[in-house]
């Protein structure tokens, strides 16, 4: 097999994966906010980590992969000012911060089930305060000071703050609000006391009063706490890179008196872009999962359309592009059907046939090139079109290629495929009858009854694909 090489953001540059524990991969993801539903942009970044983890255990690492769930302490903004998000979704549906958690942390493990994205642990940032005041009194001495705020960490206290945004000014400190008091720009907090005469619904006592802890703390104490620091690679939004993980780094390096940042690599995901600008739920307007599939598009399709970029490249939604994402899972589905059927026929099973090490590389050689995805896909649309491979080779080949991709191409049927939008004018059963009408009445040479059906169908959104090289017979 060939090395894994991934690009560490830290340093900018490719390098070899080579493991803190032989034979072990510890990774940590940045998890979602839950006081809404996770827009398409912010799946992305889970279709990435998912395979991330699927590459290492391809490799044959033992893999824990942490991606923790923030439910108090990540603010409207990357301010240290203005409201908690949990609060505020709260405040503003008249339910529990806590009610609020539990339902968008639920939602968003569907979403990522209905992407295939493997099943891990979902810890919540409310189970580890205890161990954040912890931290936090660890690092005061030498790196925080006190404001009627809270406690601020003073980013001058450790070396090279900001060295993995490479800009300790400008962009990233513009994006933080001014807070009376602050010693530098960049500061941040590392707990926000509750002010006087207000009460917030999550809130623990602490050494620098009642309050909750800052959005940063989360991740640093989490991530050593459930994978021991260092660790091999964090991962998280390119947006990620200027502000939150310099700040967990900063932590990171406080508490171990010394260079320790944590993980040994860092990676991101870019941007997922549409017309209007990068994705984000800041406009109050914003794609989810749901509004996909609501628009007929399985969620799989958008898997593959992630897929079909490099996880460091931009990649621009339109609804153009998923169509043609999902056009091309179709062909691949029904290519592994055949497959099936041919495989049924030669009574040959998988694995009758053993694989070179030349075939395995077809896989291992883009994987290892630091997640390159297209042409994983590439080198499996080959496998599936090499029609001198026996069938049983190729299906042994399609599994190990799905593995990586996660694209479920051995269980996904035609049917499967096929989902009706939420306002489509007729059901599928009712098509399908109608289909199965035209085609008695076609065969009959009753071309005006067949004629009248597709005017029928035409009427009611349907478009009758006659000829149609991948045999759907009809599209909404």
């Amino acid at each position: 097999m060939a090395d894994l090489t991934l690009f560490n953001s830290l340093t900018r540059s490719l390098e070899a994966f080579a493991p803190i524990h032989p034979g072990e991969a510890r990774v940590y993801s940045c998890g979602p906010t839950v006081y809404n539903y996770q827009h398409v942009g912010n799946m992305r970044a889970y279709v990435f980590a998912d395979t991330l983890g699927r590459a290492l255990s391809f490799k044959g690492y033992k893999l824990t992969h942490v991606v923790n769930i923030t439910d108090v302490g990540h603010l409207t903004s990357d301010a240290d000012a203005g409201d908690d998000k949990m609060e505020k979704a709260a405040a503003s549906l008249g339910k529990s911060a806590w009610d609020i958690a539990r339902h968008y942390q639920e939602a968003f493990e569907a979403d990522l089930a209905r992407l295939n994205v493997r099943k891990l642990a979902h810890p919540r940032a409310t189970e580890y305060v205890e161990a954040m005041i912890e931290w936090a009194k660890a690092i005061e001495a030498k790196h925080c000071y006190r404001l009627d705020g809270g406690l601020y960490f003073d980013v001058s206290t450790v070396p090279e703050y900001g060295r993995l945004a490479r800009a300790s000014t400008d962009e990233g400190e513009s994006r933080i609000d001014s807070v009376e008091g602050k010693r530098h720009a960049a500061d941040f907090a590392i707990w926000r006391a509750t002010p006087p005469g207000e009460s917030r619904q999550m809130e623990w006592d602490s050494p620098w009063g009642r309050g909750a802890p800052g959005w940063h703390i989360e991740c640093s104490v989490m991530s050593a706490e459930l994978l021991g620091h260092p660790f091999d690679i964090h991962t998280g939004g390119i947006d990620h890179r200027e502000i939150h993980h310099p700040n967990e780094i900063a932590q990171n390096q406080a508490h171990a008196c010394g260079p320790d940042t944590g993980a040994r690599i860092w990676m991101h995901n870019n941007f997922l872009v549409d017309r209007r600008g990068k994705m984000s739920k800041s406009t109050g307007e914003f794609l989810t999962l749901q509004s996909l599939v609501d628009r007929g598009y399985h969620p799989l399709a958008y898997r593959l359309m992630c897929l079909q970029a490099h996880y460091r490249s931009e990649l621009e939604f339109t609804w153009e592009g998923l169509g043609a994402a999902l056009v091309r899972l179709k062909r691949m589905v029904m290519a592994v059907e055949k497959l099936k059927a041919d495989m049924a026929v030669s009574k040959q099973p998988e694995g009758s046939f053993p694989l070179s090490e030349q075939e395995l590389a077809l896989f291992d050689d883009a994987i290892s090139a630091d997640l390159a995805t297209p042409e994983v896909l590439t080198a499996l649309e080959g496998v599936l079109s090499n029609k001198k491979m026996p069938a049983a080779k190729r299906i042994q080949l399609v599994r190990i290629a799905d593995d990586l991709l996660g694209l479920n191409l051995l269980e996904l049927t035609r049917g499967d495929l096929r989902i009706d939008p939420a306002d489509a004018p007729i059901a599928q059963d009712e098509i399908d009858r109608l289909i199965a009408r035209r085609k008695q009445a076609r065969a009959e040479k009753d071309f005006a009854a067949s004629d009248a059906i597709r005017d029928e169908l035409a009427a009611k959104g349907v478009e009758v694909m006659d000829g149609d090289a991948l045999g759907w017979e009809w599209k909404l």
